[in-house]
């Protein structure tokens, strides 16, 4: 399946710290619990399907699930300078920091030792050429996600919430830090919407209506898409076959196409202001 969408042509500034990364994306939440993980990993899949070259980094250093959601128990492997390969799995090239510290060790690190921990974590993974690297930030505005919005030049920010009314808190406060840092905030992505009865096959919102869109809209940002509250979801991350990847074609899988297709068109739009 091709997207009608193409990656840009006109590329923000290289960073430094990525240099054959075209656009590297955050996936934010200003708390824990969103599905934000969830997010990223059927993001990316999503953009891998339309032919893009896609990585997915893994920077939430004291909750890793990637390995277990995406079902990669191998560590990956090293270049002749001892940088780390990504690991390839569905189609995208992975990393993370739970393939470093094994699925039982916690972190225990804190302040400036975290912070120069991640920072020497990223510079020593070999990406090579990326069209789109998503980043799966830590959840909050603290210190960690602050410090690698500005260890790596990021070309905007997809932030997940959910449909309650707190949302609007909550994405205000995630783009205070990301204006702190002089971040473009891609647009607003509501997990958890609803729900469709199985057996009746009508909607219900169980966790009330709208907090996303209508946070999108007092903030004057795009709002992305409602992904449902739905086993299968749930399920592809629990067994590492997401569903962007084991059924792109279900009603969900094509949720977060959609959802791709917009953040793509937003990176794009983006590009051609420049």
């Amino acid at each position: 399946m091709k997207s009608a969408l193409q990656v840009p042509r006109t590329l923000p500034e290289e960073s430094e710290v990525l240099p054959g990364v075209r656009n590297a994306i955050a996936v934010a939440s200003a708390k824990g619990g969103v599905g934000k993980s969830t997010v990223s990993i059927n993001l990316a899949l999503s953009l891998a399907r339309t032919g893009a070259r896609v990585g997915l980094l893994d920077a939430d250093i004291y909750g890793p699930s990637i390995p277990l959601m995406m079902g990669v128990r191998e560590q990956p492997e090293l270049t002749e300078d001892d940088k780390m390969v990504p690991v390839n799995r569905c189609g995208i090239d992975l990393m993370s920091i739970g393939f470093v510290t094994g699925e039982d060790t916690p972190v225990i690190w804190r302040g400036p030792l975290l912070a120069q921990a991640l920072q020497h974590f990223i510079n020593q993974v070999e990406w090579g050429e990326l069209d789109y690297l998503l980043i799966d930030l830590p959840p909050g505005t603290g210190d960690i996600p602050l410090m690698l919005s500005q260890t790596i030049a990021l070309s905007g920010a997809v932030m997940v919430t959910t449909p309650q009314g707190v949302a609007l808190e909550d994405v205000e406060r995630g783009i205070a830090m990301f204006e702190t840092v002089d971040v473009d905030l891609l647009g607003v992505v509501e997990n958890m919407s609803y729900y469709i009865c199985p057996e009746c096959g009508e909607r219900h919102e169980v966790f009330a209506h709208g907090g996303g869109r209508e946070a999108a809209r007092r903030l004057e940002l795009d709002f992305l898409g409602e992904i449902p509250l739905h086993a299968g979801i749930r399920a592809g991350g629990d067994s590492g076959k997401p569903v962007a990847f084991a059924e792109p074609d279900s009603p969900e899988g094509r949720v977060f196409a959609t959802i791709a297709d917009r953040v793509a068109a937003a990176i794009q739009s983006m590009a051609d202001e420049e």
